[in-house]
């Protein structure tokens, strides 16, 4: 839940739409929910189009972004926030989804955006 809430929120940085991300959950004995959880997100990317195409992000930008991202998670800063926010996580023993958005927010919103938008600068940089 964590992880997932953390990616929604690189995808809102990326102005991408967060639900072309979804985490449930469904045992081996729940096929007829897993039929249901597939269908319905398979359905919901569908409705969306191709990645970038409901965003109005071009195909370049969007290689960029996706590049930007990919470089900013595994930076030093982010893997630290990320690890400490982690432990508050099983320190507090509280993983309901709204503390964990709230947290998220608070403690990872803005740096992961920042540098996102750092690294975009230097993949532009990169690539002219």
């Amino acid at each position: 839940m964590v992880t997932a809430c953390f990616i929604q929120e690189i995808l809102n940085c990326l102005q991408i739409n967060s639900d072309r991300l979804l985490l449930d959950w469904a045992s081996a004995a729940e096929a007829p929910l897993y039929v249901e959880l597939i269908t319905a997100f398979t359905n919901r990317i569908k409705e969306l189009g191709p990645l970038g195409h409901v965003e109005g992000i071009e195909l370049n930008d969007l290689q960029s972004k996706l590049s930007a991202a990919g470089r900013a998670v595994k930076s030093i800063k982010m893997r630290t926030r990320f690890a400490k926010l982690t432990r508050y996580f099983r320190e507090s023993k509280d993983y309901s989804k709204s503390v964990i958005q709230a947290r998220i927010v608070e403690k990872l919103r803005g740096p992961i955006c920042q540098e996102i938008e750092k690294q975009e600068v230097a993949v532009r940089r990169m690539d002219n």
